[in-house]
């Protein structure tokens, strides 16, 4: 779901976007972080956003969100974090475009929990994005998977917690590009 009152693109019909994953991705994934007072950007995160941002990208989050599911927080609780994160990357100059989460649960059989593509679909639709000049970019192979299924490359971040999906990747996704964390991806992608 958009997070932002349904804001919407009303940019001509080509825009290209990087799809983010969240947790272990722009910041710290301590499981569930749904308060700001837990909130820690990964190094270089903010930086990388302002120059994609800069260069023409449009910026949108898509995330598995499964604590609403479960009842650890709500849907208010995540928008009023991702609301004072607006905030803070604005005054940064490197404002997110969207959020887009789905706050089911594994058994719950949506569209919209990654490694399904409906998070991407929905906003490529919303944000006349062109998904096969676009990118998904995530920690997990399961981000990875919504992205090409999308239409869309992808790129896997290293992420220590996940060391048997980076090798699974490795093994089984050759054509996956891969990065140590997110500021290389955002320098690769600058230079295409």
């Amino acid at each position: 779901m958009a997070s932002r009152d349904g804001i919407k693109s009303n940019i001509g019909q080509s825009n290209k976007a990087i799809f983010l994953d969240r947790d272990g991705t722009l910041n710290r994934d301590f499981g569930y972080v749904h308060k700001l007072t837990d909130w820690q950007w990964l190094p270089g995160v903010k930086d990388a956003l302002r120059r994609l941002k800069d260069a023409g990208w449009l910026l949108i989050v898509v995330s598995n969100q499964s604590g609403i599911g479960r009842g650890y927080f709500s849907r208010e609780d995540l928008e009023n974090l991702q609301a004072a994160l607006d905030r803070e990357l604005a005054d940064f100059g490197a404002g997110i475009d969207a959020w887009y989460y789905c706050p089911h649960v594994d058994g719950d059989d949506c569209d919209c929990r990654k490694p399904k593509a409906g998070l991407i679909a929905r906003a490529a639709r919303d944000w006349r994005v062109d998904v096969s000049s676009s990118w998904m970019l995530g920690d997990r192979l399961r981000d990875v998977h919504a992205g090409l299924a999308a239409g869309c490359k992808a790129g896997l971040l290293y992420n220590p917690g996940h060391l048997d999906e980076w090798h699974q990747a490795a093994r089984s996704l050759p054509e996956v590009k891969k990065w140590q964390d997110f500021a290389k991806a955002a320098e690769f992608l600058l230079q295409r």
